[in-house]
């Protein structure tokens, strides 16, 4: 993924009207939603409890906590706990711990664990996402991904409608304010909604981290074009919900060439295979010269899906003549698929075409094999093309 300028922690591009305004578009305005910390803000003004032990002022919870951390002390947060002392702890004041801590990951995801067992408080989007960002900035990617998961599931207020969920990626963006953070946080968010199934939700992210000015890495892509392939669009639904997948995996190639990425032959591939699979050769052919063009050699899996592709809809000289095709761009026809056609052709009866590719495939250095020769004469005693002397 492209680099972010030095000084400042996202462009300010992205921060249209209304994100950074009080009340942040698409998300709740319960005390769960991203707001802006003040780190030394104290719990209460009350000055009475100045007059209370250190251990019981609650003003002075945060600072014990912390200094707890630096310590390795966790014993000392269940005292805290007996002395009542979290009995007014919020999420504003978790998330000022794990700031404070930024610096040691294993300590702050220690004691965000602690307080999701021991306490009855739940974190909220903003916990969430500041401990998502120390974890990555610390490279614990394992364990950023677990949370993650975690976010791309929680729900907003109300009935917890799809709709309602919180915009974790708005939410990661408003939490960079605070705290350091890595884009390798974007990667994760796209393979998170993949691995959750959540397929439309990973493209409407990444279309989102386009605009913004950066593009994932094309090993993040290459996932998302893989879990666009695999949408289930149901049984009876028609082929426009079939183009408009196909049309989500062209915008993730285009995006990337748009922003001089270059897309690798995984990504074409996946491409071409989507196209054969429906049916959809022209488009399929085109996304095949777009790859040559580009300087990228299709390989044999590309071969494979094309020649799979003409086949299901009974065109295997649509086929034959595409591979002689590319063997003119110099392209390496391997023997498997050069054995492949010309058994194929036999069967459909087409003696001369499975000749002429049999020539073709001598004239590349391989030697037929004794099979390749029986079915070819059995397919030209079958039309009965066999001279008699």
């Amino acid at each position: 993924m492209k680099s972010a300028p030095h000084l400042l922690p996202f462009p300010w591009g992205i921060f249209r009207p209304g994100v950074l305004g009080s009340t942040p578009r698409n998300y709740s305005t319960s005390p769960s939603a991203v707001q802006t910390l003040t780190l030394n803000q104290p719990i209460s003004n009350n000055p009475l409890y100045n007059f209370l032990p250190e251990t019981q002022n609650a003003n002075n919870l945060v600072a014990l906590v912390c200094s707890s951390l630096k310590l390795k002390d966790g014993a000392f947060w269940e005292y805290l706990r007996q002395q009542g002392s979290f009995c007014r702890f919020t999420g504003d004041d978790l998330s000022r711990i794990l700031l404070r801590c930024q610096s040691d990951s294993y300590a702050a995801l220690a004691f965000f664990t602690w307080v999701r067992n021991n306490l009855a408080l739940k974190p909220n989007a903003q916990n969430f996402c500041i401990m998502i960002h120390i974890l990555v900035w610390s490279k614990n990617y394992k364990e950023a991904m677990k949370i993650l998961l975690e976010l791309v599931q929680l729900k907003g207020t109300g009935t917890g409608n799809v709709s309602e969920r919180f915009n974790v990626y708005e939410s990661l963006i408003l939490s960079t304010n605070d705290c350091n953070w890595d884009l390798a946080v974007l990667d994760m968010l796209i393979k998170a909604y993949l691995r959750k199934g959540m397929v439309k939700e990973s493209f409407q992210t990444f279309r989102k981290i386009v605009r913004a000015g950066f593009v994932p890495s094309i090993v993040t892509i290459n996932c998302l074009l893989n879990g666009l392939s695999r949408m289930d669009f149901g049984g009876n639904v028609g082929r426009y919900c079939k183009e408009g997948r196909l049309k989500m995996r062209y915008i993730c190639i285009t995006s990337c060439l748009e922003e001089r990425v270059e897309a690798d032959a995984v990504s074409y591939n996946t491409l071409i295979y989507g196209y054969c699979k429906e049916g959809m050769m022209q488009e399929a052919r085109s996304v095949l010269f777009a790859m040559i063009g580009r300087g990228i050699a299709p390989d044999n899996f590309t071969c494979w899906t094309l020649v799979k592709g003409y086949q299901n809809l009974d065109r295997m000289i649509s086929a034959l003549n595409l591979v002689l095709e590319l063997t003119r761009f110099g392209v390496v026809i391997s023997r498997d698929m050069y054995c492949y056609l010309i058994l194929a052709l036999c069967k459909e009866n087409r003696p001369f075409a499975a000749k002429s590719l049999l020539e073709q495939m001598s004239l590349n250095g391989y030697i037929p094999s004794e099979e390749m020769y029986n079915e070819l004469i059995d397919s030209l005693c079958r039309g009965k093309f066999v001279m008699r002397h």
